[in-house]
């Protein structure tokens, strides 16, 4: 309610300073953009637990933009998934929860409303709003995506730099959140909070937008601070730094560096490097935290092929609340090694590894992109999820066609197979094979 009331008064000081014909131009010269999605998922469960679950749902978003007048404009987004050809909605071994709202349901919810300022180099956007920074995302994986209220400046006074400066006070969870049930148990709670998900009941929020320390550890706080900076000034270069001050929660610092070059021959290598630091702050409402992870890429394109290769090592301590794992609350997961799936390289303690490869065969005159990968995840006994140390992996692929006589039509085709996700004491593991298809349509 705060944050309508705040836009309508933006709103009311733009309305009454515009003239008739400001105003006329300015819904003009709006547009409405956006995307009708259909998604289809189905999981068979084997090992410790045998069963399938499935799911059907369209959706998406419609969102309408005003023109700008003197710089300034307004925003504002609509979200919605339905569900189709559905079996029990209250049995989550039958429907899968990664595609619907809260309790498996239907939902349509107001997702963006946000005022945007443009002045020369300087952008100033506050409100409800999508965000895609690695600590804090997006992570439109699945039906509906993750969301903010947050009050973002950025600048490019600065050649080749990008700065940001970030107050991010509330947090809406996409439906890919609900896979993991963090209220249930400890081990769920580990999972979720090393995924970009909440330590509790992250099931149960998709599409509400609640305080962030409050989403994250049932804590109401004043949110995240975040500044970071993007500099390309030197060819093929580019690098990034990252600081999230999630009060009375924790301090995360992010880094990475890519670098690029190419030969006559067509031989294009690339490595990259990445690391992240977390320290518990202030009140300290998530406990001790304290994490070191650092992940490498090297790869190679060649003609159309992209091939690489990635490592990635988190540390680990008895003494911190998840062992020394890394948390990421509210979505983002920058990592390299990281699974369609699979994202135990935070958890404390982990080595992990991944090979992945894709080819584009426009130049046959096809629309088409294919690829496939392969990850391992070597748990520590510290890792928190599993009962103790253990090796994880999956695999998977990704096809993408967009046939020539649709235009913004894309069809997508994802499978993943896990092989011990999670082991018990016994032995026993959870193995799946999923497989998604998508289609979107942009307009």
């Amino acid at each position: 309610m705060r944050h309508a009331l705040r836009l309508s008064l933006l709103a009311s000081v733009l309305v009454l300073n515009a003239s008739a014909d400001d105003l006329a131009k300015l819904f003009n010269n709006g547009k409405v953009s956006g995307q009708f999605r259909e998604f289809s998922i189905s999981r068979d469960y084997n090992g410790a637990s045998n069963y399938t679950r499935k799911a059907n749902t369209i959706g998406g978003y419609v969102k309408y933009e005003t023109g700008a007048w003197n710089g300034l404009s307004l925003g504002a987004a609509a979200y919605g998934t339905i569900g189709f050809s559905l079996n029990d909605r209250s049995n989550l071994k039958e429907v899968d929860p990664t595609l619907l709202s809260t309790k498996n349901q239907n939902d349509i919810y107001l997702g963006e409303a946000y005022l945007q300022y443009k002045n020369g180099n300087t952008t100033f956007k506050g409100g409800r709003q999508k965000l895609d920074t690695p600590m804090a995302g997006s992570d439109d994986a699945r039906m509906l995506p993750n969301l903010f209220e947050a009050y973002v400046l950025s600048n490019t006074d600065v050649k080749d730099t990008t700065l940001i400066a970030a107050h991010v006070t509330k947090f809406a969870q996409g439906t890919f959140g609900r896979v993991y049930d963090a209220s249930a148990n400890h081990a769920n709670a580990i999972l979720s909070a090393t995924s970009g998900y909440s330590y509790w009941d992250s099931r149960n929020q998709a599409g509400s937008f609640e305080n962030m320390g409050h989403y994250a550890v049932k804590q109401n706080t004043d949110g995240v601070t975040v500044a970071g900076a993007i500099y390309s000034g030197i060819p093929g270069l580019k690098l990034q730094a990252w600081d999230y001050y999630a009060h009375d929660i924790l301090n995360a610092l992010y880094a990475e560096a890519n670098y690029g070059w190419s030969y006559a021959s067509g031989i294009a290598p690339y490595v990259a490097a990445q690391y992240i630091r977390e320290d518990n702050v202030g009140a300290e409402y998530a406990g001790k935290v304290k994490s070191d992870f650092l992940g490498a890429k090297a790869g190679v394109k060649v003609a159309n092929f992209d091939l690489y290769g990635a490592a990635s090592h988190n540390s680990k301590d008895a003494s911190a609340t998840i062992n020394g794992g890394t948390i990421s609350p509210w979505g983002g997961m920058p990592a390299y090694t990281q699974g369609m799936v699979t994202r135990h390289q935070f958890m404390a303690g982990t080595d992990a590894w991944k090979v992945a490869g894709s080819y584009d065969w426009k130049s046959m005159g096809v629309n088409l992109s294919t690829g496939a990968y392969y990850a391992s995840f070597k748990l520590d006994a510290l890792n928190g999820y599993s009962a103790k140390a253990c090796t994880t992996t999956e695999s998977g692929f990704d096809v993408i066609y967009s046939p020539k006589t649709v235009k913004n039509l894309q069809l997508r085709v994802r499978a993943n197979y896990t092989r011990d996700f999670a082991q018990t004491i016994a032995g026993l593991g959870t193995d799946w094979d999923e497989y998604r298809f998508i289609a979107n349509y942009n307009f």
